[in-house]
């Protein structure tokens, strides 16, 4: 089951190329750029890992793909993504974000049912990554 989080979810996967465009146009927007990873890729998970700092008043694509490729080398079992912060006044929110990286073997993810109250019925999404530890969530055992 391939997580669908981001823009272009339902998309093929972007080629370095394609990443590049879309990072340039974020850039001629005015956002900043932060390369962003986890290994627990839930949809309330919005909250990732930081690889580096944020970057701002860049002019060139080329070094935000340089730290993620970076990030992809030391993380290869991880979701990476991309996010662009919008810095513009009455805005100031994340203006775009698109995975560029996600592990070889994806589990997916449970759908759980609960009976509540007055004929009730709760979901919840339970990430089988979880079932091992922080980590260790992609690795097939090694680190």
């Amino acid at each position: 089951m391939k997580v669908t989080q981001g823009a272009f979810s339902f998309l093929p996967e972007l080629t370095d190329d394609e990443i590049t465009l879309q990072v340039q146009y974020s850039i001629d927007q005015g956002f900043a750029l932060a390369v962003e990873f986890t290994d627990d890729p839930h949809p309330r998970n919005c909250l990732w890992e930081m690889w580096d700092l944020p970057m701002f008043d860049i002019k060139d694509a080329s070094a935000v793909v340089f730290e993620m490729n970076k990030c992809r080398e030391a993380y290869p079992n991880h979701y990476i993504k991309i996010v662009a912060y919008d810095p513009h006044p009455n805005r100031q929110t994340t203006g775009l974000d698109f995975i560029v990286h996600r592990p070889a073997e994806e589990p997916g993810f449970r759908l759980d049912r609960q009976e509540a109250n007055d004929r009730h019925i709760n979901y919840t999404l339970h990430s089988y990554a979880v079932e091992k530890p922080h980590g260790e969530r992609y690795s097939n055992g090694s680190k």
